[in-house]
């Protein structure tokens, strides 16, 4: 093959990388993760294209991606890894290889990643939501509760927090203490997402 063909070959696929990682990191960046009420799709995610939504939190997990979505994951975590070889505080990096991490349902994984981003910004809400999500997914509610509530802390308005500790109250069935947070949510933010999705919760609880 020719020796330009070789070098525009190996800048495409680098470029293609260096595309998805930066897709990847967007997709995911603004936005903390929020969990769902029982009986629902989590909400205020958008799910990777191609991969449908996620089910609710304790109720089955995600589809397995295809061979081909499973391949660009890869490609995204390979290149994070080696940059945080390169730059072990790159905050960003380590964000977006707790996002690949959980979109390819490895949760430990996830954990970790997030948890070397806390270690370097300890005081950023959605890393802290993001990161009790997937405590959440592995059933340690406790853990999950800690981190909403720090989110809280830090941003009391931090909306997908709020919601979140609601849910995970729902969970160690405690209906009042998600109905006092799911009020607030409709207190602070009443006319956002989250806050149908509190009064939704609301019904839900007062049904039973």
């Amino acid at each position: 093959m020719d020796k330009k063909m070789v070098m525009g070959a190996v800048g495409g696929l680098l470029v293609g990388l260096l595309a998805g990682y930066i897709i990847g990191f967007e997709v995911h960046e603004s936005n903390a993760r929020q969990l769902a009420v029982a009986g629902g799709a989590p909400m205020g995610q958008q799910p990777p294209p191609g991969m449908g939504q996620m089910p609710p939190p304790g109720m089955g997990q995600a589809p397995l991606p295809s061979p081909q979505q499973a391949a660009d994951f890869q490609a995204r975590i390979d290149l994070n890894q080696r940059l945080l070889a390169k730059d072990p505080k790159n905050v960003q990096a380590w964000v977006a290889l707790g996002n690949d991490y959980f979109d390819t349902r490895q949760f430990q994984k996830s954990i970790d990643a997030y948890g070397k981003a806390l270690a370097l910004q300890p005081n950023n809400p959605d890393v802290l939501t993001d990161q009790g999500v997937m405590y959440e997914q592995t059933l340690e509610y406790d853990k999950a509760l800690a981190n909403f509530e720090q989110a809280q802390r830090i941003a009391p308005n931090h909306v997908q927090s709020l919601f979140n500790i609601g849910v995970v109250w729902t969970k160690k069935q405690d209906g009042a203490k998600a109905a006092a947070a799911w009020k607030k949510v409709i207190e602070v933010a009443p006319q956002s997402p989250q806050a149908a999705d509190a009064r939704e919760g609301l019904a839900k609880l007062g049904a039973r």
